[in-house]
């Protein structure tokens, strides 16, 4: 693609949509970014446009942004805002900021998606790749924007890439040489209009462009992943925890192997893996199928998953104060997400939800919240639903803020208990993100 003196509009002024532009920019292309929030919401991103001179609105979408040869929509921006739909209507093309960065990436893609796991297995990946000698950048939905590193990547450089459904809706020609899906459950349905089909199929275009010399690697121990598996032209490989697999990775008794056409050509202990949790082990077994078809060292590889200590905003330890741990666990945008969390704990918990509802059945973690939690402190928009649906099973407070919570839980809870932000829900109506609510629980923790 030549963007060269070409017109870009780009939807959404936070930190895809700002690296976007800079990559249009760089490429010698006219960038155009524009936002819906206010200015003042959008301090730190407003300042980089700036300093790099690059022209943009906030407050809402001017007749501007159709005037452009392309238009690159944030994640953040849902398919049917008024602002796409117009541009449909007057025939703009729209891709996503991950199909912009793909035109011009020229090395190979490890692209993993899923609706939980997505930003553990994708660090590990690269954390395993980058400890086997290939150099592997980590990037997509897991922080860094892929615009950003697109250019720097050569073509003997692999790229871990963490994609969500939001960024696959717009895909056009994107192309990952290995695709990964890792489980598919309930999520986003305010998105999709409530139908988890809608949600699962645009899981499944991680691999709608693969050809016959590309790999998908699957879940088997997923109903979901396989319900809506369509036709592909890529290798497939699997991985179980319960089910021995001739192409693919599974568990049998305490160890791991790795199969290729019935022949073992990777094993190692459960132990070796240094993640704990099931959840954690089966997003292990999916990095080990992306190791071994890049034919990546054996040593190396357990080496590499007997040092990965894990990720910020999932299960994170954030300080033990007179027996009472703190855990951040603000990456648990979903309810599936809160029952790993509340499985990988025997302690009695006290548990910190709310947030911005999208849709959730809590009926999945109703037994459980029981059997192991103390306590919930209810937040945000979604505490009065939080409250209703648990307070007759179990204690449910209310409050205003994190600092609030934790003021309380010091004082509620005892030697041994844990305090758990899993909020099971997105955190846009307090935070600006998930990274924002960890950091506020963690610095009201560390405040103690």
């Amino acid at each position: 693609m030549n963007i060269k003196n070409k017109k870009i509009s780009i939807i959404g002024a936070v930190k895809s949509g700002v690296a976007a532009a800079k990559l249009v920019k760089n490429l010698g292309g006219i960038p155009f970014v524009s936002e819906i929030c206010e200015e003042d919401t959008l301090t730190g991103f407003v300042k980089e446009l700036k300093n790099e001179r690059i022209e943009f609105e906030t407050g809402g979408h001017s007749d501007r942004v159709y005037d452009c040869s392309l238009m690159v929509v944030s994640p953040g921006v849902p398919y049917e805002a008024s602002v796409l739909v117009l541009a449909r209507q007057k025939g703009i093309k729209l891709i996503s900021e991950v199909e912009l960065a793909y035109y011009f990436c020229k090395g190979k893609i490890i692209a993993i998606t899923g609706t939980n796991g997505k930003t553990t297995t994708t660090s590990l990946c690269g954390h395993v790749f980058n400890q086997s000698g290939l150099n592997t950048f980590v990037a997509g939905n897991i922080g860094v924007p892929f615009s950003d590193i697109a250019l720097n990547v050569k073509e003997e450089e692999i790229v871990a890439l963490e994609i969500s459904s939001f960024q696959l809706d717009l895909i056009d020609k994107f192309k990952p040489n290995t695709s990964i899906i890792l489980n598919i459950t309930p999520d986003h349905l305010n998105r999709y209009k409530n139908s988890i089909n809608n949600y699962a199929n645009s899981k499944q275009k991680i691999y709608r462009n693969q050809d016959k010399g590309d790999y998908l690697i699957l879940n088997k121990d997923n109903g979901e992943v396989l319900k809506y598996l369509k036709e592909h032209k890529g290798k497939s490989f699997y991985y179980s925890l319960d089910e021995d697999l001739d192409n693919g990775c599974f568990r049998k008794d305490n160890m791991v192997h790795f199969k290729k056409n019935g022949k073992v050509l990777f094993c190692c202990n459960t132990s070796d893996i240094a993640l704990k949790g099931e959840h954690n082990l089966s997003n292990a077994m999916a990095v080990i199928c992306a190791a071994k078809i890049f034919e990546l060292d054996n040593d190396n590889i357990i080496n590499a998953l007997q040092t990965f200590q894990g990720v910020e905003h999932r299960l994170e330890l954030v300080r033990e104060i007179n027996g009472v741990k703190f855990i951040n666990d603000s990456k648990a945008t979903n309810v599936d997400s809160v029952l790993y969390a509340l499985k990988s704990f025997n302690e009695p918990i006290f548990l910190i939800m709310g947030g911005l509802d999208k849709g959730n059945n809590y009926n999945q973690i109703k037994a459980l919240v029981i059997e192991r939690v103390e306590k919930i402190y209810a937040i945000g928009s979604s505490a009065e639903n939080i409250y209703k649906f648990f307070h007759s099973d179990v204690k449910v407070e209310i409050k205003n803020s994190l600092d609030d919570v934790i003021s309380t839980a010091i004082k509620e809870a005892r030697s041994g208990d844990i305090v758990l932000l899993s909020p099971a829900c997105a955190s846009f109506d307090m935070f600006e993100n998930y990274e924002h609510r960890g950091k506020i629980f963690k610095e009201a923790v560390n405040r103690l």
